[in-house]
């Protein structure tokens, strides 16, 4: 396809070149010039409505709203004139009638587009003397309220449920001055309550339940970092006063999911608070946790992993990691659990197949084989096997629904479940409970044990999609192994440049995978077995590694409760309740019980040493997002009495090689270590500076095997919580804002 000749316009006597199709508000902002709007926002349809962007055309019989108006080849366009002006003036005299003017109370005092506009514009008195319409303030729900006298009925709040999000909770009841808007279940909300509407609001009309009539914005600080819950990897800015976070919102659209954030992402912040929130370390005495010192804590731990290795061997020690501590965290723990204790009884919550994906891809990985979010929202076509977006992995459901509404883009699916994004699809194929893998085999070699019907849709769905172009392939726990195998064989037949994406459950599940929480597998999925391998990373850690294979958790569990393992390390993590362990206290056989957590979960209660740790609105480093996406994560807030996974293992080590086991670690900083993770991890040579940016940089692993001699999977080992828009594993029960909506108690 030929590429479209420019545009070249004049806007305020200075010359623009745009892509056919660009609208004068958008040129304007090529060359920094600035048309108010409110009706308007980027991605939405148009609307008209403010008749705040009006501007002059040269011979044009009147003022045009530069929202709608295409630009065209020597257009001539001045935003700036008298009649201009006036125009606008105009325009706020009339959003003034009905409007409050209680800023000084209003939450959106010192944001209020309106406000900002009033000032520019000078609009401080009004013709109008009738008395002000008031209505009272609507409770929508614990999480959004409603004032209709400020509304200004802009309708992006109705826009973007209805056509980013696909919810259409709100709408607009009666006419002319009486207009409100309306949610979906008459006086409250029925939604996935992910406070768009409030974002998105240029005035006060829409609020937030966690921040309504606490502070000012003037008199917080903004701290732009990574969202603590799903996989996705979405940018949050946390609004914080006195070392206490009060909002969320990504005020300055400059992460990957630019205006988007899920109900988690926005609400599920309070955690931090919580009562329940550990802030003192436990050692177990008589039976019982009680509270000690730091110092007491590490030396405990330090002594008993120490008599532990000299009566067992380390063989009997384990580690379960984490798939929410930051990368520098997971490399130091796989760092801490081979080079000082000797053991590769090293893993963690595998919620997506990662290192199955690498391998089969091999040397395409590198290549640009794995998706970026944005490679998603821009996609031709794609493909979605297993997984419920919607609810498990937010993000993904938003760029899948932006790359249908502003690219085309043709979506199929094969799912057991009619999920949400059906509504989109073009083609559907649903099939029996654990049958993806077979459906994958069909796609792949042409043979599989399937219904007829299904066959013949999938026969269908196979002939469209090998009519696509560059699909990029989604899929979730349900595809591991073999079946991840045959995906990418089926992948490398479509046409054009096939990328793929694996999502996971957690903030950081693929940065686990990357550095190493696995039995087998070193820091960049290099084998264990892989002489060269080891001798590198035992040359870098200061120690031999062990040569064979670990025990994966499941295998660490089992041999727990038959009291063949005999100490495990659990640093994050809760495989109590996510590994469904129902054993008497203690685990079983086990002689130590070491935790880092925030709260006493499950696995904590049973431990004989608790950690109290800081969360990752607590700490900087790293996060590694589903599509293999490295972000910053940078410390908002401090809670007295925790420390970072980083330090506690930091300090351990140095304990523990003062008793000869193992090399201190020297890194003393989360910088540091990721200097070492650049040089040393496939595909994390990344640019730090775009980091300090906060850009996200995609790294580019490769299997350094053979990649068509896949990746053993053992069974079980890879499986979803199946979280929900308002759970988040073991945190979700913490999130109290979250868990007030009726929708999260309606979940199962």
């Amino acid at each position: 396809m030929t590429e479209q000749k420019q545009v070249t316009l004049k806007i305020n006597d200075r010359t623009v070149a745009v892509q056919p199709g660009t609208l004068v508000i958008e040129a304007a902002r090529r060359l920094g010039i600035e048309v108010p709007s409110f009706c308007y926002y980027p991605g939405l349809s148009l609307q008209a409505a403010c008749r705040m962007c009006l501007v002059d055309v040269e011979k044009a019989p009147k003022l045009q709203t530069a929202c709608t108006l295409v630009a065209l080849e020597g257009m001539v366009v001045r935003t700036e004139t008298e009649q201009v002006k006036q125009a606008r003036k105009a325009m706020l005299e009339f959003l003034l009638t009905n409007h409050p003017l209680d800023c000084p109370v209003c939450d959106k005092g010192g944001e209020c587009e309106l406000q900002d506009m009033v000032f520019r514009y000078g609009a401080d008195e009004s013709r109008f003397v009738e008395e002000k319409k008031h209505q009272p303030e609507e409770k929508w729900s614990e999480l959004v309220y409603y004032d209709a006298p400020r509304c200004i009925l802009c309708f992006r709040c109705v826009r973007v449920c209805d056509e980013g999000m696909d919810v259409k909770a709100l709408g607009v009841g009666q006419r002319g001055a009486y207009s409100v808007i309306i949610p979906n279940r008459e006086d409250h909300l029925e939604c996935e309550e992910c406070g768009m509407c409030i974002d998105i609001c240029p005035v006060g009309a829409l609020t937030s339940g966690t921040y309504r009539y606490k502070t000012r914005p003037w008199e917080m600080k903004y701290v732009g970092t990574i969202c603590a819950h799903c996989s996705n990897g979405c940018k949050a800015t946390l609004s914080v006063r006195n070392n206490e976070i009060l909002r969320a919102n990504n005020r300055d659209l400059s992460g990957i999911n630019k205006e988007f954030l899920c109900a988690k992402g926005r609400f599920g912040f309070d955690f931090t608070q919580h009562p329940e929130r550990l802030k003192q370390p436990l050692v177990r005495r008589n039976g019982k946790l009680e509270p000690v010192s730091w110092e007491d804590a590490l030396a405990e731990a330090a002594k008993r992993l120490k008599q532990v290795h000299e009566e067992h061997g380390p063989k009997a020690i384990g580690f379960i990691g984490s798939n929410r501590t930051t990368n520098e965290e997971n490399y130091l723990l796989a760092r801490f659990a081979r080079a000082n204790l000797g053991t590769n009884n090293v893993d963690h919550h595998r919620s997506a197949d990662y290192a199955g994906l690498i391998a089969a891809l091999g040397e395409k990985a590198a290549a640009g084989a794995l998706a970026t979010m944005q490679q998603l929202g821009e996609a031709k076509a794609i493909l979605l096997v297993g997984n419920n977006p919607t609810e498990q992995n937010p993000l993904v459901a938003w760029q899948i629904r932006t790359a249908i509404r502003h690219h085309g883009a043709r979506l199929y699916v094969i799912n057991v479940n009619a999920i949400k994004l059906r509504r989109q699809a073009k083609q559907f194929v649903q099939v029996g409970e654990g049958a993806e893998p077979a459906a994958l085999r069909w796609l792949a070699v042409g043979q599989a044990d399937l219904d007829t019907g299904v066959l013949t849709e999938l026969a269908a769905l196979k002939e469209a999609l090998e009519k696509e172009s560059d699909v990029v392939i989604v899929f979730g726990a349900e595809v591991s192994g073999a079946g991840t195998r045959d995906l990418v064989a089926f992948g490398a037949h479509l046409g054009g440049q096939t990328r793929f994406m694996a999502l996971g459950d957690y903030s950081n599940s693929r940065g686990a995978a990357d550095m190493g929480l696995l039995p087998d597998r070193l820091p960049g999925y290099l084998s264990i077995e892989d002489p060269a391998a080891r001798e590198s990373f035992g040359k870098l850690w200061g120690a031999p590694l062990p040569e064979k294979p670990g025990l994966d958790a499941r295998q660490m569990l089992d041999a727990a409760l038959a009291s063949k393992l005999k100490a495990l390390y659990v640093a994050g993590a809760n495989p109590v309740k996510s590994f469904g362990i129902t054993a008497a206290d203690r685990l079983g056989g086990l002689e130590l019980l070491v935790v880092h957590e925030m709260f006493l979960t499950e696995t904590a209660k049973r431990a004989d040493i608790v950690f109290p740790a800081a969360c990752a609105y607590e700490k900087d480093g790293t996060v590694t997002n589903t599509a293999g996406e490295v972000q910053l994560l940078r410390k908002a807030a401090e809670v007295m009495g925790v420390r970072s996974d980083f330090d506690i293992l930091r300090i351990l080590s140095h304990q523990l090689a003062k008793m000869g086991l193992g090399r201190a670690i020297s890194l003393r900083t989360p910088e540091a270590a990721l200097e070492e993770i650049r040089r040393n991890v496939s595909g994390y040579d990344v640019s730090q500076a775009n980091l300090l940016l906060g850009s996200a940089e995609a790294t580019s692993p490769h299997s350094p095997a053979n990649g068509r001699a896949g990746y053993v999977v053992p069974a079980g080992a890879i499986f979803s919580s199946l979280d929900t828009l308002f759970t988040s594993g073991s945190l979700g029960r913490y999130c109290r804002m979250l868990n007030s909506v009726p929708e999260a108690r309606a979940k199962p």
